[in-house]
């Protein structure tokens, strides 16, 4: 063709997570049953959504405004619903988007290409990725300490801020994907100290914080923020649980503190306004279901069952000498770091199937450990987790959820997790 379409940065699109599925499905053709640990999902690990939140959707399906147009913003009664729950905001401080993939690539398709974004590693692929793309220009990161419980390190935001005069924000993720840490507040101060001395906007993602499991580790932006314009990303589609409706919002502050500011907001709603709407029964069920008692004891209950198996996961695995593993604080992953040093890394797991064997080595050739790892242990045990270096990591490391409901069978994957990590000790 006469012209290339590719952009530089097309190579920063991608998704692991589900990318790993096509490896998976190859290792299925072979003998083996797949156990499905690369991502969340409640209804196909068995989660029974509150009957409540049920009849509440099925009734909203009679009522003719919900098959209408929404507002630009999303629906009055919605978001003034949700801004009586943040004396910080009114409704106008309040946009929904179809997904939170959709608020992200907004938040960074409309920044002048010379802001940068200071955002931590590792970091969740979604917001990278755009804003590489966005940028067209290397990521500028900040370093989660895997030693003081994945906390980021306070004084290389300062220098990377202070040395790199393109930055104009600083991302927080917290409760952080996919460390599964809750940052200490005094961290969280400090990082918003730098934004106030540096005239930084910030942008903190704050998806999973219904799902922390400690309410003293919760800490909101809101409750120390002040002066300071951000943007903070909330996510239904995990605290309901309704992952099928990729329904997210961004709740704005201290827009009036700087024109700029107000203005690259004002291109958000813009864009909004040329798509008219974001889809609208999900909406319009948020505050009945969030109201009912049946649902509030439904969330408790599944904390303390996360919690529970990041207990039995921590029985696992914490001993072993070769890996890093940090107990998960919230939701329903956890995550375990290699210590390469300890690692027998020319080792390869015998695969007898032939074909198995050479599509394998295919797929590792030139890869990092992690990937080698995680795609080995689908052939040997059939269990399929993701490979953390691709979310933008300089660590080798991989991630699988705690959804499973059968603790017999969370054990026994868990052993053979345990198993396959010493066999690959030096």
């Amino acid at each position: 063709m006469r012209r290339n379409l590719l952009h530089v940065w097309y190579k920063e699109l991608s998704y692991e997570i589900r990318e790993i599925v096509a490896i998976a499905k190859e290792v299925e053709k072979y003998w083996r049953e797949i156990v499905w640990e690369n991502v969340w999902d409640p209804v196909i690990k068995w989660e029974k959504i509150p009957s409540r939140m049920k009849e509440i959707v099925k009734n909203a399906l009679d009522k003719n405004e919900v098959y209408a147009y929404s507002p630009t913003k999303w629906l009055d009664a919605t978001r003034e619903y949700l801004a009586k729950k943040n004396w910080k905001i009114t409704k106008e401080d309040i946009i929904f988007f179809n997904w939170l993939w959709e608020a992200i690539n907004k938040t960074y398709w409309y920044l002048a290409f010379s802001a940068r974004v200071i955002w931590p590693n590792p970091a969740y692929p979604t917001h990278s990725s755009a804003e590489a793309t966005n940028s067209g220009s290397e990521h500028i990161t900040y370093t989660l300490d895997p030693n003081n419980d994945w906390n980021p390190d306070v004084e290389e935001i300062e220098n990377k801020v202070k040395y790199n005069p393109n930055v104009a924000w600083i991302l927080v993720i917290n409760p952080h994907n996919p460390t599964w840490a809750v940052f200490k507040r005094e961290v969280l101060e400090k990082i918003i100290d730098i934004a106030r001395r540096y005239k930084l906007f910030v942008i903190f993602d704050e998806i999973y914080e219904k799902l922390v499991y400690e309410e003293k580790d919760r800490v909101l932006l809101r409750d120390i923020i002040w002066e300071v314009p951000w943007i903070s990303m909330k996510w239904i589609s995990k605290e309901l649980p309704w992952p099928g409706w990729r329904c997210g919002r961004i709740e704005v502050y201290n827009s009036d503190k700087d024109e700029n500011f107000a203005k690259y907001i004002n291109s958000i709603l813009s864009s909004k306004m040329l798509e008219v709407c974001s889809t609208t029964l999900p909406q319009y069920v948020i505050p009945e279901i969030y109201e009912k008692e049946e649902f509030k004891e439904y969330l408790k209950n599944r904390i303390e069952k996360y919690k529970q198996k990041a207990e039995i996961a921590n029985k696992y695995l914490w001993d072993l000498d070769n890996v890093l593993f940090v107990k998960p604080k919230w939701a329903f992953y956890l995550a375990i770091k290699f210590d390469l040093s300890r690692f027998n890394l020319e080792y390869t797991p015998e695969i007898k199937e032939e074909n198995l064997k050479k599509f394998l080595e295919e797929k590792t050739k030139n890869k990092r450990f992690d990937k080698k790892f995680c795609y080995y242990m689908i052939a040997k045990n059939g269990i399929c987790t993701v490979p953390l270096s691709w979310f933008n990591s300089t660590f080798d490391w991989f991630r699988m959820t705690i959804l499973e409901e059968d603790l017999e069978k969370f054990e026994y994957i868990l052993k053979n997790i345990r198993e396959f990590i010493i066999e690959y000790r030096k």
